[in-house]
């Protein structure tokens, strides 16, 4: 059978800015058959995200994710529909998703690793398991129950950098649901910051482009800031902890602002910086949301919940045509987009 796949075509180098031409759309063949426990799925969506550019790297970094290799086929979040199984548990027309889904047309996967979907858990957009109901969504609802210590009736401030991406719009918002009083966005244009009011139901949010950061965060927060959503790291990151408050929580979900360099993960603070985390009592912890899994269950039926009652405002930017996932992968990089990064290969 002939597909069409997306290949690592070349590294940016670590230091390097990710552009399309890393990546190259291919002609292949699988198997016209598949084998007991196998399923031949036609793919419908990718997810594109930030962590991805640790992948890019022959070294990422980290334990627990493994490089791309060279002219072999990329692969992240992505949901298909069953179009021949052999299988017990699943059957033609099922939907279903993985962690590790081939950036291809059409692929013939292990069953047991698939996890099968149920459309109106999400009314029906099956795009938002790859996101606000997926790990992005389980990302920022247990970044916050596990590392943001929120407590319901204690006027709490929330900050949330990178908050037009798609795990910071999220994250302000289910900051509000789990009972923070107050809750301020950091994004990149007036369009981000005006969503972010207007739909999202954040109480300011402030373009880092325009103006002082710090002038106006002490202006929006002038209690200080009690609960720090981390998707940047850098200078932003540096002047909301210059007014966090004393014994404040930094959830540490990404930092993309870094991705390019060759430094570690978590990125050290600088010495001025890290002698107010430490005379604050600041936490500022790692946090890997797939630590967490056996809170997956529970935690996804809130977040669909909150979706089906209108509580999760959900904004995705999608991208037709597998050819087009390197723009897409550069364009999210660069901030281009507002919400989820999601690649529509077929309905």
């Amino acid at each position: 059978m002939i597909i069409q796949r997306v290949v690592l075509n070349s590294r940016p180098g670590k230091n390097g800015v990710p552009v399309a031409e890393n990546f190259r759309l291919e002609q292949s063949t699988i198997s016209d058959t598949i084998q007991v426990g196998q399923v031949l799925v036609r793919t419908m969506y990718l997810s594109v995200d930030p962590y991805m550019r640790c992948r890019m790297n022959e070294d990422t970094g980290s334990d627990y994710l493994l490089p791309w290799q060279l002219s072999e086929v990329a692969d992240g979040g992505g949901i298909g529909v069953v179009e021949e199984s052999k299988h017990d548990n699943l059957a033609k027309g099922d939907f279903v998703t993985s962690f590790n889904w081939p950036w291809q047309t059409v692929a013939i996967l292990d069953g047991s690793l698939l996890q099968k979907l149920v459309p109106q858990l999400v009314n029906g957009r099956l795009s938002y398991f790859l996101g606000a109901a997926g790990i992005t969504g389980l990302t920022a609802l247990l970044g916050i129950k596990e590392k943001g210590h929120v407590t319901v009736g204690t006027n709490q401030t929330m900050v949330v950098s990178g908050a037009a991406g798609a795990c910071g719009s999220l994250a302000g918002q289910i900051g509000r649901l789990e009972g923070c009083s107050r809750v301020v966005g950091i994004a990149g244009t007036d369009e981000k910051c005006s969503i972010l009011v207007q739909e999202m139901g954040f109480d300011a949010a402030i373009n880092y482009k325009k103006g002082h950061v710090a002038e106006q965060l002490r202006e929006l927060c002038p209690g200080g800031v009690d609960v720090y959503f981390d998707n940047v790291g850098g200078d932003i990151s540096d002047t909301v902890i210059s007014q966090m408050n004393q014994n404040s929580h930094i959830i540490l979900c990404g930092q993309i602002s870094q991705y390019n360099k060759d430094v570690p993960y978590p990125p050290p603070l600088p010495p001025d910086i890290e002698k107010i985390q430490k005379e604050r009592n600041i936490t500022r912890e790692r946090f890997l949301v797939l630590n967490y899994m056996d809170k997956q269950e529970a935690s996804v039926l809130q977040l669909c919940q909150w979706i089906q009652e209108g509580k999760l405002k959900v904004r995705e930017t999608v991208v037709e045509g597998l050819a087009n996932i390197g723009a897409a992968f550069q364009s999210m990089m660069n901030g281009g987009n507002i919400g989820k990064q999601i690649v529509s290969v077929s309905k």
